[in-house]
């Protein structure tokens, strides 16, 4: 039992190994384009709107848990 799990083991390592090895020849990814200064712009003008409206929600729960606002 213990020498089938140090086989299994050992299948797993020569497999991730393989990966690696797949990866570390692979050619660097492109260096970045207009295309992805574009979409980064984007995805901070999203995270900015984002933020504004979660904190524009959270003074609005704030306000509705003030005392004296339930009536």
């Amino acid at each position: 039992m213990a020498d089938d799990r140090i086989i299994l083991a050992i299948g797993r390592i020569e497999r991730a190994l393989t990966r690696v090895e797949r990866i570390a020849q692979a050619p660097s990814p492109a260096a970045p384009t207009d295309d992805y200064a574009q979409l980064a712009a984007r995805h901070e003008r999203l995270r900015a709107e984002t933020e504004t409206s979660i904190e524009t929600l959270d003074r609005l729960i704030a306000a509705i848990d003030a005392p004296g606002v339930h009536g």
